[in-house]
């Protein structure tokens, strides 16, 4: 598959990145419909395949339940063929009563040891991308917190590669481009409020990768990705699954839309 660039950083990643939350959790969930999560046989399946297929962004967090501990466990011996993002900011965890909790901590500490924890999840000496996970409080979160003077630090420390925002408004995006490699936005045919942020991204260097491009399942997929790929800042539409023809025909889809541009 044909990569693009990913803003100033010098990575290229496939156009369409494979969003790992149904792999990891299904509770507390805004999908509008249910599904089990995959077994381990399944898990192995799906996450070779999505290598298999030529995309090569994957794309997590702490907040996406088991996530991370299944790509760690079934992708590190293919570390060195994808971009490996996650987050920090957003914990969720289930207790011993099954009973599932979440929270936000935006302290310096509280980041630390996300990295930490997701390093050792993944079973990787490196995460490619960070990106801060907003509750929504998107310019508190970067001028009322040390969020992202850690993250700086992190990055410049060389303890983790690129950094970003994936957010919820674009006034935090726009805040954003001052320090960050790349922003998360969501963008699709029943949202565009982020168009204008994402053009002066692109005109400054940052990269742009798209979230909840099929609006949470509500969008057809031979419009959705060839309307989200269509926008020239975008470098990647991340999209989740558990079905690996899908992936394969969403992949065909985003194919036949960089050929028709060329």
């Amino acid at each position: 598959m044909e990569r693009r660039p990913l803003g100033r950083t010098g990575t290229d990643v496939s156009p369409i990145g494979f969003g790992a939350f149904k792999i990891g959790r299904n509770q507390k969930i805004k999908y509008p419909q249910p599904y089990a999560l995959p077994d381990e046989s399944q898990v192995d399946r799906l996450l070779g395949g999505v290598l298999d297929l030529g995309i090569n962004l994957i794309d997590t967090a702490p907040a996406y339940g088991v996530s991370e501990e299944r790509i760690g466990r079934h992708l590190s011996h293919r570390r060195d063929e994808f971009v490996l993002s996650t987050k920090v900011g957003e914990n969720f965890w289930t207790d011993r009563t099954g009973q599932s909790n979440s929270n936000y901590e935006f302290s310096a500490k509280a980041i630390i040891a996300s990295v930490e924890r997701s390093l050792k999840r993944l079973r990787s000496d490196r995460l490619d991308l960070v990106l801060l996970h907003s509750d929504g409080r998107d310019l508190f979160i970067l001028r009322d917190t040390p969020a992202v003077e850690t993250l700086v630090w992190l990055r410049d420390a060389g303890k983790i590669g690129h950094i970003g925002l994936s957010g919820k408004t674009a006034a935090g995006h726009h805040a954003a481009l001052d320090w960050a490699d790349v922003i998360m936005v969501e963008y699709n045919a029943l949202d565009t409020g982020q168009s204008v942020v994402m053009d002066e991204a692109a005109k400054r260097g940052v990269g742009v990768l798209v979230k909840k491009g099929l609006a949470a399942g509500h969008l057809d997929p031979e419009t959705a990705i060839p309307f989200a790929l269509a926008h020239d800042a975008v470098a990647s539409l991340t999209l989740g699954g558990l079905n690996l023809d899908h992936f394969a025909a969403n992949v065909s889809l985003a194919a036949d839309r960089v050929a028709a541009a060329a």
